[in-house]
């Protein structure tokens, strides 16, 4: 306590601060704070204090730092702090760490502490932001510590988003009362005037005082102190580097290697790395913990300020530590240290790589790619250019090349699979190469390499076919339907269940590409049936369920679509593959819209940032909310969606897109604009009735898109096929009771937007012809629909155009959207606010109702907002009451 208490001098404002947030957090109220100030000016200590008073009123606390070591393994700070094991990549980790905040946040309050933030990798920067968005609806104080430089992108970002508590240094009163606490007296003249030259960093007025305390420099006598000798160290450095002076040879030692292990260190790596038991160290330990340089840290000890530890670590010549490093390396790998924690080593380690690394990469490679590709690129690039890999050349080299492409270097991984190539057959090696020619529109050349390696004499017949199955995707690419399934039913003949599951993949994807929907259905409930519980093909089953989730709404089983998508989605977030987790959000979105369910579809737009989508679903996703925005009247929130996704809509057609641009430029009067837009019918169905509704307005000839949407639904006949075949049929003849045959359908295909749409029509023809009661009534039930989306654009419009007909709708009921309280909850909001009031976490409501963690948050943060409270325990509050009060 006495060292808190010195480093606390002048700090009264700044820990007021932090306290006043500890009270809140008991009041179920939490909040995100970046503590700031330049090395040792007491941002840790201040920190420190107040996990400690939230710690005396039992709130867990958690406590993790970022160090330069460590920064190229992702999440490493943030493991350390929850004390959770990494899963099968850094996505599903980063999920994990969200779930177990989530977790103990339902057990009670929570403090959790990221410190030396400025070291830290991106994506523990990424997570302590995504949990920064969630304190408002969880018990979470979340505290980041950090230096002003390095200045970093992510972290400016913070700056902006999060309050900040700047740390500055000490005023002079606060020095004069510092000092004279260290040195038991208050301070002469003499001694204030050079305590000043500390300038106000406590840091180095501690190290400086206490340096010249153990020199003798200073008398107390009568309760003065007075400085009798001038000699001082001249910098902070020099400060620190007296205090280790102090030190016995075999503690400096022991202190120097436990630098080579970073800031924090587990005792038993420091005992590894030194060849000696624990309880030989401790003798050491004691010494370096009394005299100030260790204290008790996360992961065991921690040096007392981490420029203390680079003070020592300097002391090493840099070519003895890299050798230094490696030896670490070996040392922790023989005693079966984590893949993490050798990892640090060798990164530090020469160039120059011992033979053991290669063995242990080739163990460890898949684990490595998969949570750390960019240290994974740093490593295997090392090893592979040494000219003792031998046989596990190729191996390394796989490994290498998938690293590569998960870090977007496409063609420096195609480069280093075709040098891996020249070392024999590996499906791994064409596996990658074809990926990286797939998205650099280059899969003509996979089919030149594959069928090079089919002619090889010692291709085993798994090989075969994992082969074929390369070939079949790459056709896919192409758009050689024939050849694609060819090539996929070859390749079931093989018996290899990888290439078993991703043969009938190819096969499901050209059924619907095809749109031989019901022939697709089996195919999916066959490939999913074969890639249980192979590991390898965890993302395969995930993209079989987003195809799958779309068939089935294709097929207008549209409830059974969604229950689909949601349950894949909720897969994909529980393993956190983003790339899966985007597709699943975004199919399950687009479902949402056509059902008619559009809070929800908007409450899944903005799920995932878009640099973290495939740009084709990111536009799709702005699209379906753009769309929503435009039919509600908003034009404002419209125009955000429609300029994140960028109005160009060249070379893949995006049907809500393509509707959201149209619809745009016909509110604005650009009513041929909106037309050409939907151009794209021929690629996208839905397109089919706006663009035949407008090709009439505009007296264009709209004859082929009528053919096609027939010869569709001739080709499968569910209802919303119909539906489009006989709406644009009745637009074009003018026929007021096609148009209400369509709407019938679409109503039966559970697609009430488009059922609107066929009711408009159909009254503004009935109203044309005189036919007012059939007008009336195609209104009715028209504005009817429009009231259950809240498209007040569409009713308004409708109105109009019949008013001007002489005609108006009955008397009814007047539907407004509630904005504020219960009135305004949709039934998912209202379901998520039951399970809050019931004590679930956010994780435990998402495995009740198959939403994704992100989904659940979004929903709270709505539920704050329309009853207007700040806490997950005032939602709990407001619950009862109103339970109560209902009786």
């Amino acid at each position: 306590m006495r060292a808190v208490t010195l480093r606390l001098a002048g700090r009264e404002r700044e820990l007021g601060r932090l306290l006043a947030l500890v009270d809140d957090l008991s009041q179920g109220r939490g909040a995100a704070l970046l503590v700031e100030g330049e090395p040792g000016i007491g941002k840790t200590a201040l920190v420190r204090a107040a996990c400690d008073a939230a710690a005396a009123r039992g709130f867990r606390v958690c406590r993790g730092a970022g160090d330069e070591l460590g920064r190229p393994l992702p999440l490493l700070p943030l493991l350390d702090a929850l004390a959770v094991a990494r899963s099968e990549s850094a996505g599903a980790t980063a999920e994990r760490l969200l779930a177990r905040v989530d977790d103990l946040c339902a057990i009670g309050p929570v403090v959790l502490v990221l410190d030396d933030l400025q070291w830290a990798d991106e994506a523990s920067v990424a997570v302590w932001r995504r949990l920064a968005g969630l304190v408002p609806q969880l018990p979470l104080l979340l505290v980041g510590v950090l230096r002003p430089l390095p200045r970093r992108d992510d972290l400016a970002v913070l700056r902006v988003d999060v309050p900040r508590l700047p740390v500055p240094r000490l005023a002079p009163a606060a020095v004069v009362e510092l000092t004279g606490r260290l040195v038991g007296g208050t301070p002469d003249e003499a001694l204030s005037r050079l305590a000043e030259d500390a300038g106000g960093n406590p840091l180095y007025l501690v190290e400086l005082v206490e340096a010249l305390v153990r020199g003798s420099a200073v008398e107390v006598d009568a309760g003065v102190a007075r400085l009798v000798d001038a000699g001082v160290p001249p910098s902070l450095s020099a400060a620190i580097a007296d205090r280790i002076g102090f030190l016995g040879a075999d503690v400096r030692r022991v202190l120097v290697a436990a630098a080579l292990l970073g800031v924090d260190f587990p005792v038993a790596d420091l005992a590894a790395v030194l060849g000696r038991r624990v309880v030989e160290l401790l003798p050491a330990l004691q010494e370096a913990t009394v005299a100030g340089v260790l204290v008790d840290g996360t992961a065991g000890l921690s040096f007392r300020h981490p420029l203390v530890r680079t003070a020592l670590y300097d002391e090493v010549p840099e070519a003895a530590r890299a050798a230094w490093h490696a030896e670490a390396a070996r040392a922790l790998a023989d005693t079966g240290a984590g893949v993490d924690r050798v990892t640090r080593q060798l990164l530090a380690a020469d160039d120059r790589m011992p033979d053991w690394v290669a063995d242990w990469l080739v163990r460890h490679g898949s684990m490595l790619v998969a949570h750390a590709p960019e240290a994974a690129v740093d490593l295997f690039g090392r090893v592979v250019v040494a000219p003792n890999t031998g046989a596990r050349r190729g191996v390394l080299l796989a490994h290498l090349a998938e690293a590569r492409f998960r870090l977007g270097d496409h063609h420096g991984a195609e480069a280093v699979a075709l040098a891996g190539l020249e070392h024999g057959t590996l499906v791994d090696l064409h596996w990658t190469l074809a990926q990286c020619r797939s998205m650099t529109g280059r899969s003509a050349e996979t089919l030149v390499e594959v069928q090079r390696a089919l002619a090889a004499p010692d291709v085993t017949p798994s090989d075969r076919a994992r082969l074929l199955v390369v070939a079949a995707r790459a056709h896919w690419d192409l758009g050689e339907l024939d050849d694609a399934e060819r090539l996929a039913q070859a390749a079931l003949v093989g018996g290899d269940r990888w290439a078993t599951s991703w043969a009938l993949h190819v096969r499901t994807i050209v059924a619907m590409a095809r749109g031989r929907m019901a022939e697709a259905l089996p195919l999916f409930d066959r490939a999913l049936a074969v890639a249980m519980g192979e590991p390898a093909t965890s993302d395969l089953r995930l993209l079989l369920q987003i195809n799958q989730a779309v068939t089935l709404g294709e097929l207008d089983r549209g409830a059974e679509a969604i229950a689909s998508a949601q349950v894949v989605r909720h897969a994909a977030d529980q393993v956190g593959n983003l790339v899966r987790l985007g597709q699943a959000q975004s199919a399950l979105g687009q479902l949402l819209l056509d059902a008619g369910r559009w809070d929800e579809a908007l409450v899944d737009v903005d799920l995932l940032a878009d640099d973290l989508k495939h740009p084709m679903v990111s536009r799709c996703d702005h699209g379906v909310a753009a769309l929503i925005h435009l039919h509600r009247g908003d034009a404002a929130g419209a125009r955000q969606h429609l300029d994140a996704a960028g109005t160009g809509l060249e070379g893949h057609v995006i049907g809500p897109l393509a509707l959201a641009v149209s619809l745009s430029l016909e509110q604005a009067g650009r009513v041929r604009e909106a037309w050409s837009v939907l151009g794209g019918w021929d690629c996208v169905e839905d397109l089919l009735p706006d663009f035949v509704r407008l090709a009439v307005e505009l007296g264009e000839d709209a004859a082929e898109a009528v053919a096609h949407a027939e010869a569709l639904a001739a080709e499968l006949d569910v209802p919303h096929r119909r539906a489009s075949a006989a709406c644009c049929r009745a637009l074009v003849s003018a026929d007021p009771v096609g148009l209400l045959h369509a709407a019938e359908q679409y109503r039966v295909a559970g697609r009430p937007l488009f059922r609107a749409k066929a009711l408009s029509a159909a009254a503004e023809l009935f109203a044309s012809a005189g036919d007012r009661t059939s007008a009336r009534a195609a209104l009715s039930h028209a504005v009817d629909v429009h009231a259950e989306l809240g498209a007040d654009w569409d009713s308004t419009r409708l109105l109009a155009r019949l008013r001007g007909h002489g005609i108006r709708r009955g008397p009814h009921a007047k539907h407004r959207r509630a904005t504020h309280g219960w009135e305004s909850l949709t039934p998912m909001e209202l379901k998520v606010t039951e399970l809050v009031v019931a004590g679930l976490s956010n994780r435990q409501i998402g495995e009740r109702l198959f939403l994704s963690g992100r989904t659940v948050a979004t929903h709270v943060s709505h539920v704050l907002a329309k009853l207007g409270v700040r806490s997950r325990t005032d939602i709990a509050r407001e619950g009862i009451r109103r339970l109560g009060a209902s009786g």
